[in-house]
């Protein structure tokens, strides 16, 4: 059974260009097994996959700024050197353990 969430009504004004090109959309989806099925699916769904972008594009944007941030720069960089160790370590298992791997393989297709 699916949950419906609450639902507000809206009026919106589409250019006709826009309009005909997503009628043509719920036109050819209404018989499918797609997502769309009505008009107002459609623009939900369209709202939704821009809200994700424009939320994507501010953690982008923030993520951009921390690279020009001095000192989150200095902070990364103290960082890295502290776990540098510790990653080699990773590091030398993780080869280790494919080695391994590769090993057991060659001798499995003999």
């Amino acid at each position: 059974m699916a949950v419906r969430s609450e639902t507000c009504t809206t009026t919106v004004r589409l250019p006709r260009p826009v309009y005909e090109q997503a009628k043509c959309v719920v036109d050819k989806e209404k018989g499918g097994s797609g997502p769309v099925v009505s008009m107002n699916d459609l623009i939900v769904l369209a709202i939704t996959a821009y809200l994700k972008m424009y939320k994507r594009r501010q953690i982008d944007a923030m993520f951009a700024h921390m690279a020009e941030d001095a000192d989150y720069q200095k902070e990364a960089s103290l960082l890295a050197e502290e776990f540098a160790q510790s990653d080699w370590e990773a590091l030398q298992i993780g080869e280790d353990a494919l080695e391994v791997e590769l090993a057991d393989a060659a001798n499995s297709s003999r």
